[in-house]
């Protein structure tokens, strides 16, 4: 599997990455066993970076990452994890996180934090948790309700961290665009997490996101590209975005997959390759919670898609007329660094962060 640096770093990610949330028993619990055979079977089939956050399984999720990953090369391998919600014991606590999405004892609480200080202690508890010395990628999480901390306090942080080597590369992580657009414009990250707004049945990253990460020279990782299930099985009962699809959603999913039959390939396989259509992606993020289904994704990826179904979908309205259609994802290059969006980075933890003109 190919791998593609981020922005201008010496970061490099696997064009898929494996999300690790499920491995903090998103939904449905996980054995220990399965978890570390679910990162084994990643592995085996050439993945080397790999997501986490806190927020899985109330840390779960970076514990279980961490030691599957403890006895492979630390230079081997490329790890992400998130900042913005602290956990804090919850002393007799009772019940589940289910309420949250997560099968895990009510432990502790999450504790919304975009200040310097949040940001530094929670990297801090992450590397405990995940048993390393510094992380490779560090997004700001879900910064939606917490816009002017995460680019007055959070964001500069995360920069003088980056400055110090604690971590590589920064970025921000989010369901939506507009906020990812401005870091884009006004910060000096170096990659952003797309969740679930550039798929087959989403492409609303197109409009103004994805361009202009491509102008200034920011990677883009592409998440959610199944939209929560809708486009891996759609049926009854499918989701969309963690919520039953709605009707209109759900035929036009049922058309996407009857053209796909059309030229003998899964809907899976063209929703996972579809992202690449754009020079911006660096790559996508898919989470897994068995080695059977890291199996299935590394077939549907490789799985070849010709040409002509793009073109079919195009001509069926399933794809808009301005959406660029993929090539194939196994020989891309990376994609372009613009001349006219230098790379700056802070030689001196004490020099202030600095903003894209």
């Amino acid at each position: 599997m190919r791998s593609t640096p981020l922005g201008r770093t010496g970061i490099a990610v696997s064009q898929v990455t494996l999300g690790a949330a499920p491995l903090g028993n998103l939904f449905h619990a996980v054995s220990d066993e399965d978890a570390a055979a679910t990162v084994e079977a990643a592995w085996d089939r050439g993945i080397r970076s790999f997501d986490t956050a806190p927020h899985y399984g109330l840390g779960l999720s970076e514990r279980r990452l961490g030691a599957a990953l403890r006895d492979r090369p630390r230079n081997r391998y490329t790890i992400s994890t998130k900042v913005g919600r602290l956990l804090r014991p919850r002393p007799g606590a009772h019940g589940t996180d289910l309420d949250n999405g997560f099968a895990v004892p009510a432990t502790h609480r999450r504790v919304w934090d975009f200040t310097a200080r949040g940001v530094r202690a929670g990297i801090e508890e992450s590397l405990t948790r995940l048993g390393l010395d510094h992380v490779d990628i560090v997004y700001l999480h879900d910064p939606d309700d917490h816009e002017r901390d995460a680019f007055d306090l959070a964001y500069p942080e995360l920069e003088r961290m980056r400055a110090e080597g604690t971590v590589g590369a920064i970025g921000a992580g989010m369901n939506q665009t507009v906020m990812l657009t401005r870091f884009v414009r006004e910060t000096d990250v170096d990659v952003v997490l797309l969740a679930g707004r550039y798929s087959l049945l989403d492409q609303s990253g197109l409009a103004t996101l994805l361009p202009e990460a491509a102008r200034r020279g920011v990677s883009v990782l592409v998440g959610g590209v199944f939209n929560s299930g809708l486009l891996a099985d759609p049926g009854p009962g499918a989701t969309f975005d963690y919520a039953p699809a709605p009707a209109r959603l759900l035929e036009r999913a049922l058309a996407l997959k009857t053209v796909c039959e059309a030229f003998d390939v899964p809907l899976r396989a063209a929703a996972l390759q579809f992202p690449f259509s754009h020079p911006a992606v660096a790559g996508i993020l898919l989470g897994a919670r068995s080695p059977d289904e890291v199996a299935d994704a590394a077939a549907m990826f490789t799985r070849p898609v010709p040409p002509a179904l793009w073109a079919a979908l195009r001509s069926a309205g399933l794809l808009p007329g301005d959406v660029p259609l993929p090539a194939d994802p196994h020989h891309r290059g990376a994609p372009p660094t613009p001349a006219s969006a230098p790379h700056t980075r802070a030689s001196d933890p004490n020099t202030p962060p600095r903003r894209r003109p």
